[in-house]
This record gives C-alpha cells, structure tokens and sequence, in this order.
C-alpha cells in the first residue's frame, strides 16, 4: 500500500503537502508536524463504524432485557419515531402524548450538577480541560465517589494513560474514596484495549484521562497528533452515542489558555468545561463553555482542601468575606452567571500618571470596557482622567464580562477619582451606554433577592427598571432602591 505523507497544522488540524512556516487556517507560526498517512481515511470510517454495530447489538439487547421492545431498536435501521420512547415501548399510542426523554443522574455533586444543567445525562460526551495539578483528576473521582453513593448500580471505569493504577489508588484513598466493587481502574494508552475493557465490564461512565495521551492502531501518528486526536474523539463519540455511555475526556490546556488539538474535538462533545483558578487562590471555579443539554453560563465554585474539592453553596459570600469596611475605589454589584447571582467587589485606582499616554489596565474585566467608561465619565461627568492612570480589579480573580456590571464600575471609579467612599451595604445594577444613561438589566429579581440575603441595604437601579420589581424589592425584600436614569445623576443620588 502506497505510504503518503502530509504536514498537519498542530493547533488546527490544516493539511498541506509540504512543510509551511506560517499555517494559512489559523496564522500560527511553526505548528506543522510531518505525519504519515496510509489509507487513514477508510480505516477510520471502518473503525467508527465497527464500533457503532458492536455496542448498538450490545445496546439492544440491553433494552430488550429491560423490556422495551419493537420499533426503538435498530432492527438493521438507523432511524426511530420522534414520538416514540423507550419508557413507552411497542405501545405508544400515536394519539398519546410523547414523553420526553433525557434522563439525568445526580453525581452526587451540587455544584457539579448545576454547571451540567441539571446532572449527567447517560450518553453525553463531555471534554474537561484545566491547568496542570489545578484539580481535575480530584473533580472527575469524587464525581466517581458521588456516582457510586447515589446510584446503587452505577459502574464507573477510570483509563489513566499517564498515571500508573497504585498511583490513581493512592490519591482515591487519600480523599476516603471506596470503589465497592463498582469503580474500577486501567493504565491503558491504546484505544483498542481500552474498548475490549469496556465491552467485558459493561461501565456506565467511563473517564478518559487524558485524550492527548491515548492513540488508535488504525494511524501511524504519534499520539497527540491532529489526525490521533480526531480518530481518539470520533470512536469514543461512537461509544457514548450507541452503547449509552456517558463518557468523560480530560484534556490538556495549551499556553493562551484554551484546550490542546484542534477545534473539531471541542464540536465533537456535547460538554465543554473549564476548570480554573487564580494564582495563589485555593477555590476553583468551573465554567461552562458548551452544553447541549443546559445553559452555557453556569458557573461552579469549589474550595481546595486537604481532603480534596469542597463546594461552595454560597459564592458571593466566598467573594466577599474580606470586605469589613468602605474604602476608597470600591463598589459592589450582582452578576449573573448562567442562573446563579455572584455578589463582588470591583476595584479602582486613579493616580497621576507621569507617562505621555496614561494607562488604562484592567483585571477581570475586559480592558476596552474599562477605557469606554472612563471616556464616558469624563465627558459626562467632567471627570478628569485624560492625564490619570486607571487600574481597574475584579477581587477575587473573577472575570466578568455582563454590561449590568458597568455601573458599578463607574461607581468605583469615580470615587477613586474624587476619593469618595461608597457605602458599604450599597449594591449597583446598571448597563452604562455612551451617551451616559442607565440601562436596564436581565433578571432583577434573583440579583436583589442575592443582595437582601447578604445583607445589603440599598441598591441602586436604573430608572427603566419595572415599578413591580422596585414595589417587590421594597416590601418584601425590605430594600431601598435609588432609580438613576444618567451617570451624572450618580452623585446627587447617594449623597443628596
């Protein structure tokens, strides 16, 4: 068989005949890697498809165990009734109501389930990438440990193809986590073996840790490679799609933050999490980035501890523990990430700049925004800050990116500047646009609701705010709402 060989782009899986300095799909610079490629594209498909008819057989006799029988099952098809159900069987009447499907397991992890939409659904496919040593391999056991607990005849099987199994046992016995028959272990680094594993043990939930690490006998490539990482996704998407297993991949995180390999994989899942911390702080958070099955926006929030990952049931609480007495440069606002709000403080500091350009940084939020509303307070508010440095901070290391933080951020901003102190129980919601006035915000109700659990006292709305949201935060929340339509209004508002 002729042997062919092509140069493939590392970062976005571009193939070119011959070497190139620059990749023309993505403009990286020294990413083209020579791979040899031997009828690649048929063993592949043949590969994917082998995989789909054994798990489907093993599928359908597990349905037909269970006693669903008829039209759901393949039969040689590909293609079912949308109204039918496998809780319905062969007696869905067609004048019946369909009954949705999209069952969830709770993993036993409240902040876990939330950033999933509601728990794991049994055929997703979900990819978790995160710094070196920030916890994921600590996340995915005490999920096994939460699986387990909950579920009494859920089986889990754990691939690490860079640890050694006494090395995954230690760190499971560390957290106090017992397998009781139904966790198990593998050191395994090719795909193959790992799906004779599976087809012998029958798991629900397998963790594929990680996918840069693991490689097919169908390529000639390295592991890692563009074309192994396509090959690794596409035959484990196969698994999780007909065999009804929830299937875990950990992934590497590259330099500028985003997973390693190419975009395909990231389309492949159904999941996309992040998980994520700031120097030198012990809470992780896990961010959403893709879900098929819930929002997008969800956020998590764990705590480091010796005995492994806690949950923070209350975040905004965590984000502002150190905040004991008004300062100068600080506001408090509501975010709203995905349906949970996070009460945090936004810093300013306005100083006398000595360079030609002042300049304009910002932590934690985005440093375009930050320049907007400086411009934006001083030509409407008369503030100078043409000749001021600005440094802006989100603490706790959060990154916002919704507009109902601008006001707060002007807020903070301006009392650097006039080094005036905000109240403390004071919280502000308010989308600032460029000719100077207050928008309203998404959602209200939660981020006041938020506010009164922790103890504020007045909040500052924009003046489109509806009147029964403001009557509600008054009565039954016991707030009192300042309404401001402009940014120049700010200041009379608070202080009279």
């Amino acid at each position: 068989m002729k042997i062919k060989t092509i140069f493939s782009c590392q970062n976005c899986g571009h193939s070119s005949a011959k070497w190139l300095g620059r990749c023309p799909g993505c403009d990286s610079w020294n990413t083209f890697v020579e791979e040899r490629e031997s009828g690649a594209e048929q063993q592949s498909s043949s590969g994917i498809a082998a995989v789909r008819d054994e798990f489907r057989t093993a599928r359908d006799s597990a349905l037909e165990n269970a006693g669903v029988h008829g039209a759901y099952l393949s039969g040689g098809q590909d293609f079912v009734s949308l109204d039918l159900s496998p809780d319905a069987g062969d007696s869905l009447d067609s004048k019946s109501e369909p009954k949705p499907h999209l069952r969830r397991i709770s993993t036993g992890m409240g902040e876990l389930d939330r950033v999933l939409g509601g728990g794991l659904v049994p055929d997703s496919f979900v990819l978790l990438g995160g710094d070196p040593g920030i916890g994921k391999s600590t996340l995915l056991l005490q999920m096994a440990k939460g699986l387990t607990q909950k579920q009494r005849d859920i089986k889990l099987l754990y691939v690490s193809g860079e640890e050694s199994i006494d090395q995954i046992r230690g760190r499971a016995h560390r957290l106090g986590i017992q397998g009781e028959g139904r966790i198990f272990l593998a050191a395994e680094t090719i795909l193959e073996r790992v799906f004779a594993t599976v087809k012998e043990l029958k798991p629900d939930v397998i963790v594929m840790d990680s996918l840069q690490t693991f490689s097919s006998s169908f390529l000639q490539s390295a592991p890692g490679s563009v074309s192994q990482l396509r090959e690794v996704a596409a035959r484990l998407m196969a698994l999780a799609k007909t065999a009804g297993i929830s299937v875990w991949l950990v992934g590497h995180v590259t330099k500028d933050g985003s997973i390693a390999g190419p975009k395909v994989v990231e389309h492949m899942v159904d999941t996309v999490l992040y998980f994520e911390s700031e120097g030198g702080q012990s809470y992780r958070l896990l961010r959403t980035v893709k879900n098929r099955f819930g929002s997008s926006r969800e956020l998590g929030v764990f705590e480091m501890e010796g005995e492994g990952l806690k949950e923070v049931l209350n975040p905004s609480s965590l984000f502002l523990s150190e905040r004991t007495e008004k300062m100068v440069g600080t506001a408090i606002t509501a975010s709203l990430e995905g349906s949970r709000p996070i009460l945090c403080e936004l810093q300013a500091l306005v100083a006398t700049s000595g360079l030609a350009v002042p300049r304009r940084t910002s932590v934690g939020m985005d440093s375009a925004r930050i320049a907007l509303l400086a411009a934006i307070l001083e030509k409407h508010m008369n503030l100078p800050l043409a000749q001021k440095d600005l440094f802006f901070n989100v603490a706790g290391g959060l990154r916002l990116s919704e507009p109902a933080c601008d006001l707060a951020a002007v807020a903070a901003i301006w009392s650097s500047a006039m080094d005036i102190a905000m109240p403390t129980d004071m919280l502000f919601m308010g989308e600032v646009g460029l000719t100077g006035e207050i928008r309203r915000v998404s959602f209200p109700e939660v981020r006041l609701d938020e506010a009164q659990k922790l103890g504020f006292n007045t909040v500052v709305l924009p003046k489109g705010t509806p009147s029964d949201t403001i009557n509600r935060a008054k009565t039954s929340s016991g707030l009192k709402v300042i309404s401001v339509g402009r940014i120049d209004e700010l200041p009379k508002k608070i202080y009279g």
